[in-house]
């Protein structure tokens, strides 16, 4: 065998880079792009990607209506423009999008699909990681080095939803689905569905099924807030037929990301102002009489979970209809054929849809160790400008907004501050970057939950998956226009250790 060549016949320079993206969804892609475009000469990077398609959430969600919740012109990539015009993009065409996007960019060729990151470990002597990757077909892992590891992983579980327990489940005949794995083809044709939920998911779920169904039923043991957006304006028209689509999507994207954190600001100074404005609209879209509360009175203020979207007002809509109805109950059991409520009520079932939440997990569940030694406490650890983890070397973690911005804008953040990094180095003679919190003048730190910007039901308990935040450099993101400057201009001199 060629001293060249790996015990699976792969050129051994071919395994060895300067950055390994892990991850093909939003987060990966646009991190790609950046190091395609603007990272210094000569800079060695590849995708790694579990799935058999780049797409993430995009590939994996399939359940009938699944689109983004957040607008797709602050969704969408800075660098690829959507040019149509609707406000909430559907998940099949965020898909392609960011196929399309990738393949304008010339960056298609750096994604490698069915390789699955198992495990990291930091060779200090060597200044680089040495990643275990099980490739498709293949029985051994192969090894994989690189001086920088990118985590566009995103924050759950994309192998194991969110387990609830619900009574008598076991003795339902009929079919069980969780929209995680949605069946390919599944026909729902005249019959009776519950879902069981009030977030984002099933909101999206019962509009989408209400035409085909004999009737939906969205059970659920508290309400969410729903709000109603058109999906196209007279005036977002308007801009894209008087300028050039380029043009008016900058306008567009500008637009809403000032509007979504000034939403999430006016949220958080008055709730009260806030709540009475979506009790207003709420009833002027139901039935005549429809029951406001409970179904549609939160115990919580407004974004201190998610505020949940519906295009063109589509879930009034199936309400409206008589196809569509809302149980605000908790379950008794599950029956062969029921749900039999605590009230005492039942409502029949053919199908019953788990829309309970996601499984929360960081870096996909890549196990981190540092010379071989144990196991990389992550949950003891604090984040330094969100993006990197507390003795954690040459590591950069991509997680986006989950309330003052769109997912895209937090993930970019990520990126431009790894090629501020590796430029840094560079300037610096450096190899290695390492967050540490007595490069922080020795303060002591105040621990912050990880998600304690909200307080959804899928997201308690998480603590000991997650790092820490704290203050000063070691918060979290609030803020779009601060944390870009942040990651383009901010300081390295705090909590960063060079060597």
């Amino acid at each position: 065998m060629d001293s060249k060549e790996t015990q699976h016949g792969c050129a051994a320079e071919e395994q060895d880079f300067d950055v390994i993206i892990i991850g093909a969804g939003v987060a990966g892609v646009n991190a790609s792009y950046r190091l395609h475009t603007q990272a210094p000469p000569g800079t060695r990077f590849t995708v790694l990607e579990t799935r058999d398609s780049m797409g993430g959430t995009w590939d994996l969600f399939r359940y009938p209506g699944v689109r983004s919740d957040s607008d797709i012109f602050s969704f969408g990539f800075a660098w690829s423009p959507w040019h149509r015009q609707e406000l909430l993009a559907h998940g099949g065409d965020i898909k392609e999008y960011m196929i399309a996007a990738a393949k304008r960019a010339g960056i298609d060729g750096h994604f490698r699909y069915r390789h699955k990151v198992v495990a990291a470990n930091w060779i200090s002597e060597e200044r680089r990681w040495e990643l275990l990757v099980q490739e498709a077909g293949r029985q051994t892992p192969t090894v994989y080095r690189s001086r920088f590891i990118f985590l566009g992983t995103g924050y759950y579980n994309y192998e194991q939803p969110r387990q609830t327990e619900i009574p008598g489940i076991a003795d339902f005949r009929g079919k069980v689905i969780h929209p995680q794995f949605w069946p390919e083809d599944y026909d729902y044709t005249g019959k009776e569905m519950v879902v069981i939920g009030s977030g984002a998911t099933a909101v999206t779920i019962v509009p989408s099924v209400a035409d085909k169904v004999k009737k939906v039923t969205m059970l659920q043991r508290s309400p969410t807030y729903i709000i109603s957006l058109p999906n196209r304006s007279k005036v977002r028209d308007l801009l894209f037929a008087l300028l050039p689509s380029t043009v008016a999507h900058k306008i567009s994207r500008v637009w809403w990301i000032m509007f979504t954190y000034l939403v999430a600001t006016i949220c958080d100074r008055f709730p009260a102002a806030v709540r009475e404005r979506i009790r207003r609209d709420n009833i002027r879209q139901l039935p005549e009489g429809y029951a406001w509360d409970p179904h549609f009175k939160p115990r919580y203020k407004p974004w201190e979970q998610r505020l949940c979207a519906c295009p063109d007002g589509d879930f009034f809509a199936a309400v409206r209809s008589s196809k569509a109805a809302v149980e605000t109950d908790t379950i008794d059991t599950v029956t062969r054929d029921a749900v039999r409520l605590a009230s005492g009520r039942s409502l029949p079932a053919d199908v019953i849809v788990t829309a309970t939440g996601i499984q929360l997990l960081f870096a996909g569940g890549i196990r981190f160790s540092v010379d071989g030694g144990a196991p990389f406490d992550v949950a003891s650890k604090f984040v330094w400008n969100a993006a990197m983890i507390q003795d954690l070397p040459n590591v950069v973690f991509a997680l986006g907004y989950l309330k003052s911005g769109s997912w895209t804008l937090g993930v970019d953040c990520a990126a431009r501050l790894l090629l501020r990094l590796m430029r840094e180095l560079r300037a610096r003679g450096a190899a290695v970057v390492t967050p540490r919190v007595d490069g922080d003048g020795d303060r002591e730190m105040e621990s912050i939950p990880f998600w304690a910007v909200l307080n959804s039901t899928y997201l308690k308990g998480s603590e000991d998956r997650f790092p820490q935040t704290s203050t000063g450099i070691w918060r979290n993101r609030d803020n779009y226009i601060k944390d870009m400057y942040a990651a383009k201009w901010g300081t390295l001199g705090t909590g960063l250790c060079f060597e």
